[in-house]
């Protein structure tokens, strides 16, 4: 997003996990205006509006008490990783009528059934399986679903996400999914204190996109740009990023550590690191 001098932004990656816990909708509102100030900072850097860059609280692992904090703190739509744990947080905060769910992680076909019936986005699309389950179980509930396609950008094994080779022909698939309105694109860099390794990441992303826009099918949209997190959602945005995905700056550390949550560790492949 910048031609002239390298900007050198670190992140914050270094405080993953010793976020001070949000107990308080003052504690949510304090937090989420300095995200909010961020954020800004960071449009101002490369010359951008912040009114183009949406901010996506991320709820996963905490308890309803937390969310509903957060939604009196004026949050209106809430990233969750599982999507059980989203459904059973949406079937009880049904009262909260204007509250909408964006699920953020890895989606087996068995799961998109729920996945249908409550989410209003899906930020992790990146296999033609999970599209046609989606898309029949979409179509029966009478919905659609504003959805992003998911890219590996750090060439990690253990994230999920296409090759950014096979992007362009997994694009090409999507018009035959009606109820499936593709946004853009999504992708997790680099957990690194390195924010040269990060940066390159959001830049892949972005020329990505900035390529295939030329010959997309009609219908597809890919004005958006889902990139960065809590430790690194600034450098995201000076490369282009028009959602962030920030969870622990705004609620706090999570109580369950990493490895149980993401178990890459473990020999089998990470669940999402989406925030």
């Amino acid at each position: 997003m910048h031609n002239d001098i390298p900007l050198l932004t670190p992140t914050m990656h270094e405080r993953h996990g010793r976020w001070p816990q949000a107990v308080s909708v003052d504690d949510f509102r304090r937090n989420l205006a300095a995200v909010h100030a961020r954020m800004a900072a960071a449009c101002q850097r490369v010359g951008r509006d912040p009114a183009g860059v949406r901010l996506l609280p991320v709820s996963k692992t905490k308890p309803e008490a937390s969310l509903r904090l957060a939604y009196a703190a004026g949050c209106r739509m809430l990233g969750e990783n599982k999507p059980q744990e989203a459904g059973r947080k949406w079937e009880a905060m049904a009262d909260l009528a204007d509250l909408q769910w964006s699920v953020i992680g890895h989606l087996q076909t068995n799961k998109a059934k729920l996945v249908a019936r409550f989410a209003s986005e899906f930020q992790a699309l990146d296999s033609l399986r999970v599209a046609e389950a989606l898309e029949r179980r979409l179509q029966a509930e009478g919905r659609g679903l504003d959805v992003f396609v998911q890219v590996n950008t750090s060439g990690e094994a253990s994230k999920y996400g296409l090759p950014p080779d096979e992007v362009a022909a997994f694009l090409r698939q999507l018009p035959a999914f009606p109820a499936l309105r593709v946004r853009g694109l999504m992708t997790l860099a680099l957990l690194s204190a390195e924010a040269v390794r990060v940066r390159r990441c959001f830049v892949l992303l972005r020329t990505l996109r900035d390529r295939l826009r030329q010959d997309v099918p009609h219908g597809i949209g890919l004005d958006e740009l889902s990139m960065g997190m809590s430790g690194d959602y600034e450098i995201a945005i000076e490369e282009g990023a028009t959602v962030v995905r920030v969870g622990q700056a705004i609620f706090g550390a999570r109580d369950t550590p990493d490895s149980h949550y993401w178990p890459a560790a473990e020999g089998g492949r990470a669940v999402n690191h989406a925030e």
